[in-house]
């Protein structure tokens, strides 16, 4: 009991910390990802400005994630790890293009348009990265025990590459209402334009996946159809959020087109995880079988739950700090 206690603690601590990262890393990584269809560089300048002070501080919950991962379910390394080398290593070399490039890019004059291929090129390829993730974790791995003997490119699939291919229109979308949010006039206005196309996008993905996702795992359609009025919940109220998006940027509003989108990834992943649940390694491992010694989990707790406050904490501050919106040189 006391395992399966702290088991299911840290199963949500994990995917808690997941999900902030989607929602926040989100958004700034989509901004990224808009960047080659900015009308300028002055507008390039205002969607840079309006995430620099808060990109990094957003990257702290992919680390804590990734850290409780390790420390909680250590078999989940053993066979992500062999699995998804490639991807995982093209994730965080893109991250960490962008990280130079937001240092660099504003330092430099000659070559700042190598900056803005690194900015945008590195959100490109670390959302696309993180799509593939997502669909390998749908369709499954091939293991024996907690040993990974599938191949090096079975992350590659038809699949995974349309899951790629959504999460990068869906992060867009998130840098786009991200942009009305904290920009104003010709900038906003651009933003007002492609949001509706990004939406149309995303659905169209999210719809594909959807329809795709049944005849690629057996355990994902038994449980959508033999728990049909529990798990349509979930896309109903994603489709909800979509319906409102377009309506707030119809209406010209601000704020609304953000927290609805967020909206949207938070029910979409949610019904991703109500897919899944048990499994951590689908198909055959659960959070059960892939979880650590009690008593590790237990000392690992106590710190975990004191610093989860403190970046909750300064992640509030910072957003209050930088509020309202960006201009030529910051806020204002």
């Amino acid at each position: 009991m006391e395992l399966i206690n702290l088991t299911m603690i840290w199963a949500l601590i994990i995917g808690f910390g997941i999900m902030m990262y989607i929602l926040m890393d989100g958004f700034d990584l989509g901004v990224g990802i808009l960047y080659p269809f900015a009308p300028d560089e002055h507008a390039r300048d205002v969607m840079m400005n309006s995430v620099a002070p808060v990109w990094d501080g957003n990257e702290t919950w992919l680390v804590l994630g990734g850290a409780g991962l390790l420390a909680a379910f250590p078999a989940v390394y053993s066979i992500l790890l062999p699995a998804l080398y490639l991807g995982v290593f093209l994730m965080l070399a893109g991250l960490i293009f962008r990280g130079i490039a937001f240092e660099f890019r504003f330092k430099s004059t000659r070559n700042r348009h190598w900056w803005n291929v690194a900015f945008s090129g590195g959100s490109y390829v670390a959302t696309f990265c993180q799509g593939v993730v997502v669909g390998t974790y749908i369709q499954g791995f091939a293991t024996e025990g907690h040993v990974y003997v599938g191949g090096a490119f079975d992350w590659l699939t038809p699949f995974t590459v349309i899951t790629g291919l959504a999460l990068v229109a869906g992060y867009a979308l998130l840098g786009a209402t991200w942009t009305i949010l904290k920009s104003e006039g010709e900038v906003q206005a651009w933003a007002y334009r492609i949001t509706p196309k990004l939406l149309i996008a995303v659905l169209v993905g999210f719809g594909v996946i959807s329809l795709y996702t049944p005849f690629v795992d057996e355990y994902v359609r038994e449980r959508w159809f033999n728990h049909i009025g529990m798990f349509w919940v979930f896309p109903v109220l994603a489709l909800c959020c979509a319906a409102f998006i377009w309506r707030a940027v119809s209406k010209r509003l601000e704020g609304q087109p953000f927290v609805a989108t967020l909206g949207l990834f938070l029910f979409t992943y949610l019904g991703l995880i109500f897919s899944k649940w048990p499994y951590l390694v689908p198909p055959d491992i659960t959070i059960w079988d892939a979880a650590s010694d009690p008593g590790a989990q237990l000392f690992l707790l106590i710190g975990v739950l004191f610093v989860i406050p403190i970046v909750l904490g300064y992640t509030a501050w910072s957003y209050w700090v930088f509020r309202g919106k960006v201009q030529d040189g910051g806020y204002h």
